[in-house]
């Protein structure tokens, strides 16, 4: 709004101020509405959410009379106001507050019809989930309870029926999967704009888990068709090879039989058929060993099957038969063999058997050793378990052939003599027989005893190999049950951490609930420490056995360690983030006081969580808030108040009302105390704990005065106030003794009261204070005029003299209790005037009295009412008092009665007598009688007195002195050890005195003289003028009002300050920074004159001249009786 149109219209500052509030707020209102997400599908996120919307509405509706306010302002301001521009913004402003809290309204309507229908939508979602995961456990159930396959017809047909209604039934629940899925998906389309992630999450577990429920189905569905196919035809499989196994041992037995003729080893064309008619029979037999090794391994099967029945007795028997024929079949194979390998050359054939089967078994150690190393996981090591297994059954397999050929190169080498194997080497003939013979036995018994080793070898070898194998074996499937268990852990935690939402966007009053639960989470997690911790021993463990993890195993457990540390990493940033939001955002925070400023003001905060203000548009910081600023700036136009202590308390009056302490009762200041436990006084409090009482205060203030207390900018206001009086250099700690008595010297409360608790507060347990605290309480208190910068008109910041004071006053007991403390206190001790003063300010706020002030002429008198008791119906308003502005013929130190409520009429009689009896007095006597209004303290070397006329009359003598040419005056005695000169200047002062004091007798004697007729004669007019206007003028003089005690008896406890404060009188010494004080009267001559000018105006008054007259006589005898009593006092002085 332009500066010209306000300086135009001043009332549009108001109304831009209010609706610049307003605006603000409707505005900040609608940013927390659309940044407020909840988590869907989470009902208690979303109830509570809904809860904060009932109370936001709320709020808004409370505020719809501020908005009409605003309204009515601008049309009365439109009324009032003939410029069209300023018409036009009040219009359009109007239009846009109406049209933002139609706005705001509108979204909160929406965002809570949103959220009930959100609320259904998610309790649908609920439900379907509920019954989707329903049969998901009635499915994995199930599936768990087949884990072995039976191997018997009627227990493969019955687990192929329940596979098939299973499959069935997973077919009629794919409906509750797809309502779940339904639902889910509506809720991710309507409410993206909040936090789906929780329902894509599960809905993705739902999914996936129903996907590996129908692949698990089917692949049972398949085992359990090739298992029964397999039944099927395992019987038939067996006599097919129970029949090749009688054709097999019927041609065994054949050439079993050929072979053991006489004289066949002759016939070498008989050997080569037989031995061709060998190999394919073995062949054959070679052939039928893996059909022989699945139906024995089936076979066992279907016996655990059928254990314990008939059929397994049966079964068992023709597996034995088979085994036996199997058996015999190899062992005749083997004869014969060795049969038609027994010829003439048969140590050849020997030789050549031997060194194929050592060729054979080098290539099977080779083969064998190839299979090392280890695999690095469970599904490596058992491929190379069934391969070795493969690998011991030819070993087995060949085993009977080794035996056999060893047997039979030894039964040759003992039967053979050496005129055979003479003949049979077919060495040249050079060597002996003896010689030949000896070497082809050592060759064959050489090679066997190879064969031998070289067998034994590899069945230890083989044997190592199995036992590493099944010990990997263990020990893999150990860490792959750990890593699957860890892996399913963290899965869960993750899918908690993925449910986070950033801490930005989370509400301010959930910080705490969010803070539990995730501390909540970090027990839950704490024990995977010892799954990780088990996982890694189970790896270093295979490693020390010559285990080398494979690619997948050492990826996952780097991943699973990886998942762990960022799970550890991500579960403590994430509480670090909650404590700094809860302790930045959090009720304990100072963001709430950040709406405390507007722009281009920000408040910022030190490291020592000390605000201070930045003002962007001239890139400048200060320690005031803006608003303390201008509350200092406006000070300003009180420092024109000629009276120090009244200057004072008007200052902290108006600082009163804008920190609104003056609706802070005493009752509700302590209980904030005590709800914070402040009862250490000399412990220093931080910045946050001053914010957190002062919230407390104003939020209860705010209860009562809604529509006076802002919060944010009352704690924000009073704590840099409380920071200027008690902590200038912004350390951020005051002490709580500092704390309250800022606090409560500004509250709304008794004087008394005041004085009682904050003596409570430094006295001991015992009800005693001794000078050391007394000494801190005087010290905080005196901070308050200091931070003002009237400190010096009270004493200074020196509060030794005070103390001493006071102690002086108990007669310097070490320790003072409470009353006497009140009674030094309600003498108004110079260093603590300006506390009462400011209760009689804020007591003289609202009154009225019926008088005319005699320089400005204003009347009613509102305020302090200031009646002069030297003349006659002289009053002066505190305006022109506190200028210094007098009207002809009155002087400044004339005495003068102060009055901050209407007066009564004993008071106005009372007055009345004092003005009779000061027209008998000087200037003289004025100037020797002085009345100060507070209780002077005598500083001795601590700084300058107040009370400087002695020291000035001293200082002129001194002068005076010197210029005659006398030796110099010394020192005042307070001030310096008397010296041999000191009686002759005494008694020079004293002779000074006593002329002064004579001569002031006799000026005012002859002006009494002088002056009593006159009078006489106008107070006779005036008592006419009373008498025939009784009732107006008693009006004006305030006669209906109670007497001052009878008023205090009354006065409302509510209120914050005295409403009866007794008049005080000013004199010469007071001068510009002098005080008022109330009136102290000790004569009793004068007590006698007033009862007698009391009883001069009775209650019943007559209107006849003969009343008049009685009046008058009456007056005269008084003022007889008032002069007489003032010529003794002179007589006596």
């Amino acid at each position: 709004m332009p500066s010209s149109l306000l300086l135009e219209v001043p009332a549009l500052a108001d109304f831009n101020r209010a609706w610049t509030e307003l605006t603000d707020w409707l505005s900040l209102l609608d940013r927390v509405i659309k940044s407020q997400r909840v988590m869907v599908g989470d009902l208690e996120d979303i109830n509570e959410m809904i809860i904060k919307q009932k109370a936001t509405l709320q709020d808004l509706e409370q505020r719809r009379p501020q908005l009409e306010e605003l309204i009515t302002a601008a049309q009365n301001l439109k009324n009032k106001t003939s410029n069209q521009e300023a018409r036009t913004i009040i219009t359009d402003r109007i239009e846009r507050i109406q049209s933002q809290w139609d706005e705001v309204q509108e979204h909160l309507q929406n965002r809570r019809q949103q959220l009930n229908e959100m609320v259904k939508d998610s309790t649908q979602w609920l439900e379907g989930k509920e019954e989707a995961e329903q049969v998901l456990g009635q499915a994995r159930a199930k599936l768990e309870s087949w884990k072995e396959t039976p191997y018997t017809m009627d227990a493969i047909q019955k687990k192929i029926t329940e596979t098939k209604q299973l499959a069935k039934d997973l077919r009629q629940w794919q409906i509750n999967v797809d309502v779940a899925n339904d639902l889910a998906l509506k809720l991710l389309r309507d409410y993206s704009s909040d936090d789906t992630r929780k329902v894509h999450m599960i809905t993705e577990n739902i999914n996936a888990s129903w996907a590996s429920i129908h692949k698990r189905v089917s692949e049972r569905e398949a085992a359990l068709e090739e298992t029964h196919r397999l039944l099927q035809q395992f019987p038939l499989d067996l006599e097919k090879f129970l029949a090749w196994l009688t054709e097999a041992e019927t041609t065994a037995n054949v050439l079993q039989d050929a072979t053991h003729k006489e004289r066949l080893l002759e016939d070498s064309k008989g050997v080569r058929e037989l031995m061709k008619q060998w190999q394919d029979l073995q062949g054959e037999i070679e052939a039928h060993t893996d059909i022989y090794h699945n139906l024995d391994e089936n076979g066992q099967k279907v016996l655990r099957s059928l254990e314990g029945s008939d059929d397994a007795a049966l079964l068992q028997r023709r597996l034995d038969t088979m085994n036996f024929k199997w058996s015999e079949l190899r062992k005749k194979s083997l004869n014969i063999r060795s049969h038609l390998e027994a010829s003439s050359d048969q140590w050849k054939r020997l030789h050549l058997s031997l060194q194929e089967l050592l060729v054979w078994l080098q290539l099977k150690d080779d083969e064998l050793s190839r299979q090392a190393p280890m695999g690095g996981d469970f599904p490596a090591v058992q491929k190379q378990n069934d391969v070795h297994r493969a690998f011991k059954r030819e070993l087995k397999t060949k085993e009977p052939v080794i035996m056999s050929t060893l047997e039979t190169v030894r039964i040759f080498l003992t039967e053979q003599p050496l005129e055979g194997l003479e003949k049979l080497y077919q060495e040249p003939r050079e060597l002996p027989p003896e010689e030949r013979a000896q070497n082809v036995t050592r060759l064959l018994r050489k090679q066997a005893e190879e064969v031998n080793t070289e067998w034994e070898k590899l069945n230890l070898h083989s044997a190592d190999w199995q036992r590493k194998i099944d010990e990997a074996l263990a020990r893999l499937q150990e860490l792959q049950e750990a890593t699957d268990e860890l892996d399913l852990k963290l899965r869960q935690a993750e899918v908690i951490k993925g449910s986070w939402q950033p801490v930005g966007d989370l509400l301010i009053d959930s910080l705490q609930d969010h803070l539990e639960k995730v501390k909540v989470l970090r027990g839950e997690i704490t024990p995977l420490k010892e799954n990780v911790s088990y996982v890694n021993d189970l790896a270093r463990q295979l490693t020390t056995l010559g285990i080398q993890l494979s690619p997948y195993n050492l990826s996952t457990l780097e991943d699973l360690n990886t998942r762990w540390k960022l799970l550890q990493v991500a579960v403590e940033d994430r509480i670090r983030q909650l404590h700094e939001a809860h302790r930045d955002f959090g009720p304990a925070s100072q963001h709430f006081l950040s709406t405390s400023v507007q722009g281009p003001w920000e408040r910022a905060i030190s490291p020592n969580k000390v605000p201070y203000y930045i003002n962007h548009e001239t890139q400048t910081t200060c320690w005031d808030h803006p608003k303390m600023t201008e509350l200092y700036q406006s000070l300003a136009d009180l420092n024109n108040v000629r009276f120090s202590a009244y200057r004072t308390a008007m200052k902290l009056r108006r600082l009163q009302k804008a920190l609104c302490l003056d609706l802070l009762s005493l009752s509700a200041a302590c209980d904030a105390l005590d709800q914070h436990n402040l009862k250490q006084n000399d412990q220093p409090m931080d910045i946050l704990q001053v914010i957190n009482c002062l919230t407390t205060i104003y939020d209860r203030l705010e209860q009562e005065h809604s529509n006076l207390v802002n919060v944010p900018l009352c704690v924000d206001m009073c704590l840099n106030w409380l920071l200027n009086v008690y902590d200038t250099g912004r350390t951020g700690r005051i002490r709580v003794l500092s704390f309250k008595t800022g606090i409560i010297s500004l509250c709304k409360a008794h004087l008394e009261d005041k004085y009682r608790y904050l003596f409570k507060q430094v006295a001991s347990s015992t009800g005693f204070c001794d000078q050391r605290r007394l000494g801190l309480l005087l010290h905080d208190s005196i901070q308050i005029p200091r931070q003002l910068g009237e400190v010096a008109s009270f004493g200074g910041s020196n509060i030794e003299p005070s103390v001493r004071s006071c102690f002086q006053f108990a007669n310097n007991k070490p320790e003072i209790e409470a009353a006497l403390f009140l009674d030094w206190m309600r003498l108004e001790p110079q260093s603590m005037v300006w506390l009462p003063v400011l209760h009689r300010v804020a007591a003289a706020e609202t009154a009225k009295h019926q008088a005319k002030c005699n320089i400005c002429k204003e009347c009613p008198i509102i305020g302090f009412r200031y009646r002069s008791l030297k003349h006659f119906n002289y009053d002066i308003c505190q305006s022109c008092f506190f200028s210094g502005r007098v009207a002809k013929g009155h002087k400044m130190h004339y005495p003068m009665v102060e009055y901050c409520t209407p007066t009564t009429s004993g008071e106005d009689v009372r007055d009345f007598a004092k003005v009779l009896k000061n027209k008998f007095r000087t200037k003289r006597y004025f100037a020797k009688h002085p009345r100060m209004g507070y209780l002077p303290v005598q500083t001795v070397l601590e700084g300058d007195n107040m009370e400087t006329n002695l020291q000035a009359e001293y200082d002129r003598l001194k002068q005076q002195h010197e210029h005659k040419g006398l030796s110099p005056l010394p020192s005042p005695p307070e001030m310096m050890p008397t010296s041999p000169q000191s009686p002759r200047d005494a008694e020079l002062i004293a002779e000074a005195k006593l002329l002064r004091q004579h001569k002031g007798r006799l000026e005012a004697r002859m002006q009494i003289l002088e002056d009593h007729n006159k009078q006489l004669e106008s107070q006779l007019q005036r008592l006419r003028q009373l008498l025939e206007q009784p009732q107006a003028e008693a009006k004006v003089n305030g006669t209906t009002v109670s007497s001052p005690s009878t008023s205090l008896q009354r006065s409302d406890s509510s209120q914050p300050m005295l409403l009866r404060v007794v008049g005080s009188q000013t004199s010469e010494s007071m001068g510009e920074e002098d005080l008022l004080s109330p009136p102290q009267d000790t004569s009793t001559g004068l007590e006698e004159v007033m009862e007698q000018l009391n009883n001069s105006f009775p209650s019943s008054r007559g209107h006849n001249v003969g009343s008049l007259f009685h009046l008058a006589d009456d007056l005269g005898r008084a003022m007889e009786s008032l002069v007489s009593v003032m010529t003794d006092e002179e007589g006596a002085e």
